[in-house]
């Protein structure tokens, strides 16, 4: 009985043993494999970071002046802060506006027809395949510069991003009170309003408030092809070497960001 408890005991030890020896190959190849894409990666696209620790000193001399922000220029951003906050809410809202009846169309459970929901989703992507940047660029040069360019590359964006969030989440609702509203001759405008609109409702909700998130980050940039808002001062700034002011742009852009986040945050827990 003792032997035979001892040779198990020994086969298990051996067995753990075995383990470990796998598991070191294992992260020694996985090691290896890494060091090679990393190798390649540098060779193929001609990565030279010498250059980077060359130019030690001028990122010494940038991040000297980055890191005493110019706080008596905090008075001008703020209209122009203003204004990148009044682009992202009204372009939202028209995103949003154009984006639920898109959306509705975007689906079978509303269509009925394969037809036509191809031909809104093909449109929808071919949409969210723009950058934000080159809508702006685009809107520039037909619009001119200005906050309107800001608003409608914004609104554009978000129709784009919106209208995808709810089609998909119309395609997971229940069945169940379509099939009731068809049953008593209801028609496709009706079952949309009555039968599939109140079970997404929270979800258009927190859909909207998180496109606000994203727009208020992202229209700080748009400035950069004169889309209007602070991004025309971060721009100039930086092209003018004010570093000091680059960091309170910076700085008043983090701040506003996070302000929207909890407020957007704690409307839609409330909501949701």
């Amino acid at each position: 009985m003792k032997r035979t408890l001892g040779k198990k005991r020994k086969e298990a030890a051996m067995g753990i043993k075995d383990t470990i020896h796998f598991n070191w190959y294992k992260h020694l190849i996985l090691l290896f494999l890494l060091i090679l894409c990393v190798g390649s990666s540098i060779r193929v696209t001609e990565a030279d970071f010498i250059k980077v620790f060359a130019n030690s000193n001028q990122m010494t001399a940038f991040l000297s002046r980055f890191l005493h922000p110019e706080v008596s220029y905090l008075p001008k951003i703020i209209p122009p802060m203003i204004k990148t906050l009044k682009m992202s809410v009204l372009g939202t809202a028209i995103g949003v506006f154009f984006a639920v009846p898109f959306a509705f169309t975007a689906t079978w459970v509303v269509t009925r027809n394969h037809a036509v929901t191809a031909v809104i989703r093909f449109f929808l992507n071919l949409v969210r395949t723009i950058p934000n940047l080159l809508l702006a660029a685009l809107f520039v040069a037909i619009v001119g510069i200005g906050e309107a360019t800001g608003v409608l590359t914004i609104a554009i964006f978000t129709f784009g991003m919106v209208s995808q969030l709810i089609y998909e989440s119309i395609e997971t609702i229940d069945y169940g009170p379509i099939e009731a509203a068809e049953s008593v001759g209801a028609n496709k405008v009706q079952i949309a309003v009555w039968s599939i609109a109140p079970q997404i409702f929270s979800q258009i909700v927190s859909y909207t408030f998180y496109a606000l998130e994203v727009n208020v980050r992202g229209s700080a940039v748009l400035g950069y092809v004169g889309a209007g808002g602070i991004g025309v001062i971060l721009n100039s700034s930086l092209a003018l070497f004010q570093y000091e002011r680059v960091s309170i742009v910076i700085l008043s852009i983090l701040f506003v960001v996070a302000v929207a986040d909890g407020i957007s945050e704690s409307i839609r827990r409330r909501l949701v």
